[in-house]
């Protein structure tokens, strides 16, 4: 590819607050639960790069045609893959997409198949846009997009505070994660948090089921936590990790996990996940049970 913005490059991100900011300096949108998507396309290539910066073109193939037919020949966007079933977003439905085998991921892409939410655009053309206020990126992003057709959405976006607060209450119940605010005039600023999120809060006790070594420390460091949940028939079911820790707080939790390791796996419920982690060329790729989540 040779375009004013070539992957793979890290996507900007968002930092957590309370509540919505006031209205005036802020553009709001749905935060999308999916797995995060910047695309590069080049005429008729196009590389859909997960948050990690790995290649997610195998495990959604039915949206590369539309995607080369509906985005201009030179472009990059920004955007959130997502899966909807019975008119609600299904996280579980779009992590079983990440799968090794080729006919399972096509037979998936049929059965349910995934949607593109775009919401910010990079670069067009010859122009890397990511220095241009996002008031601007975003009508140049509509332009483009005026007429879009599913499996390519264009996020909804609004200043009226108002709005934002009803999307907040009223869209829970389909899978929306809360709402974005993202600054009128602000830059494109890869990897750093200068988005703002409102989530919604829940609340849950789960068990620590295992833990993942932090992959960048010079020392040895708790990476993140695996949180798991027993269901009706008590198996424990892995729902999530948990990895924002300061530095003395992830090194300190190797002292305080060490009881806990000893013959650890001896009828764990995670055992043989535990063991084909391990044993992978690319550990880390996989969860529990067999999910993952690339966002």
């Amino acid at each position: 590819m040779d375009l004013p913005v070539n992957p793979p490059i890290l996507p900007m991100l968002a930092k957590r607050i309370g509540e919505l900011p006031a209205a005036g300096q802020w553009i709001f949108e749905p935060k999308w639960d999916g797995f995060r998507a910047l695309v590069f396309h080049d005429g008729d290539e196009i590389f859909i790069q997960s948050r990690d910066e790995k290649s997610l073109n195998r495990y959604f193939p039915e949206l590369l045609g539309p995607l080369r037919s509906q985005l201009p020949a030179r472009s990059v966007v920004d955007g959130e893959i997502v899966v909807a079933r019975n008119g609600a977003l299904d996280f579980e439905a779009l992590q079983l997409r990440i799968h090794p085998a080729a006919s399972r991921v096509n037979l998936l892409s049929r059965e349910s198949p995934a949607s593109i939410v775009l919401f910010d655009l990079l670069s067009e053309g010859n122009q890397d846009l990511r220095s241009v206020a996002f008031r601007e990126r975003r009508m140049k992003l509509e332009s483009m997009l005026s007429a879009a057709a599913p499996p390519i959405h264009l996020t909804p976006a609004t200043t009226d505070l108002s709005v934002a607060a009803d999307w907040f209450r009223r869209f829970e119940g389909a899978g929306l994660d809360g709402v974005v605010a993202k600054a009128i005039s602000g830059k494109y600023e890869s990897n750093k948090r200068v988005m703002l999120k409102v989530k919604h809060e829940r609340d849950c006790d789960c068990v620590v089921g295992g833990f993942r070594w932090h992959k960048n420390s010079e020392r040895a460091a708790v990476g993140s936590l695996l949180l798991g949940l027993y269901d009706d028939s008590g198996a424990l079911q892995h729902v999530g990790v948990c990895g924002s820790f300061k530095d003395s707080v992830r090194r300190d939790l190797v002292e305080y996990l060490a009881p806990y390791r000893r013959d650890a796996l001896v009828d764990h419920p995670w055992k043989a996940w535990a063991e084909h982690d391990s044993a992978d060329d690319q550990p880390g790729r996989r969860m529990p049970g067999g999910q993952s989540r690339w966002s």
